[in-house]
């Protein structure tokens, strides 16, 4: 009897302990999510507007990126944390892009554009490997058709008895 009564009451103390701890940790997050939007420090990372970025205040650079491969830009650039933000040329016929980062992040910049150039390259490559160029085999039958010599074709006209 003794047993159990002493076992209720290290149970209920257990008990207790715990929602002190957990009330205490729900009241510390609160207070840092209060101080942190208190200074408005709200942190974008990744992609963001131009406007967001030079609200950083460290400064931007800026890199021009066709159309076509501006899904693995993106890729790659998220994979190395660098934010970034891109702007559309419209001026321009093709689909062009400038893309601009802060000026701090030069060493990531420098892996992003290095593997963003490889693959790039390694696509052209396999694109080129695939599929021969069309001009170039237009070239080469029309060059191989001169080479032949032309039949003479006979004149056949249809006469129509009426």
């Amino acid at each position: 009897m003794i047993n159990e009564e002493v076992s209720k009451d290290s149970i209920r103390f257990a008990y207790q302990a715990s929602k002190v701890t957990v009330r205490t940790l729900l009241r510390a997050l609160r207070a840092m999510l209060r101080l942190a939007q208190s200074r408005g420090t709200n942190v974008i990372e990744g992609e963001m507007s131009v406007k967001e970025l030079i609200k950083q205040g460290q400064g931007a650079s800026s890199l021009e990126v066709s159309g076509e491969s501006l899904r693995q830009f993106k890729k790659i650039a998220n994979k190395y944390g660098v934010d970034f933000a891109i702007v559309k040329d419209k001026t321009a016929e093709k689909p062009k892009y400038t893309v601009f980062f802060k000026a701090k992040d030069t060493d990531a910049i420098t892996q992003v554009l290095n593997e963003y150039t490889a693959k790039l390259f390694k696509k052209q490559q396999k694109r080129e490997q695939e599929r021969p160029s069309l001009i170039k085999k237009l070239k080469s039958l029309k060059e191989e058709l001169a080479r032949k010599p032309k039949k003479k074709q006979k004149n056949r006209a249809k006469e129509h008895i009426r």
